[in-house]
């Protein structure tokens, strides 16, 4: 089994910066990619940003674009995503979603999600 466990969020005043980290563990055999959603009240859920894993190369929704940047550390298997000039609009549940293969399963990946970490953009 694979457990993805988020860090980082809180309170922070427009313009300030926050930083989140996914942590994967478990069974884990390999890693496609790393994304971060974000659901904020009465919206959607949007995809944010994105990193592979092997090409280690990111992908961010327009919103974001120039303010938050992604990383990963694939010795810990653990993705992080800095968070700068941040705007009320930026006031979400943050949620990592990766897709993982595992010892058990090595050939068929599947999704998994984290619990989700509140970001709160207010002066």
């Amino acid at each position: 089994q694979v457990q993805l466990v988020e860090s980082g969020g809180g309170l922070v005043q427009p313009g300030g910066s926050l930083r989140l980290s996914c942590a994967a563990s478990g069974s884990i055999f390999n890693i496609y990619y790393m994304n971060w959603y974000r659901q904020a009240p009465g919206k959607q859920r949007e995809l944010v940003a994105t990193i592979t894993w092997r090409g280690n190369t990111t992908d961010y929704a327009d919103s974001v674009k120039g303010r938050f940047t992604a990383s990963r550390d694939n010795t810990k298997n653990t993705m992080s995503l800095q968070l700068n000039s941040l705007e009320p609009e930026d006031t979400a549940d943050y949620y990592c979603n990766a897709r993982i293969s595992t010892l058990v399963r090595p050939t068929r990946p599947l999704d998994y999600w984290g619990q989700g970490t509140q970001v709160t953009v207010s002066s």
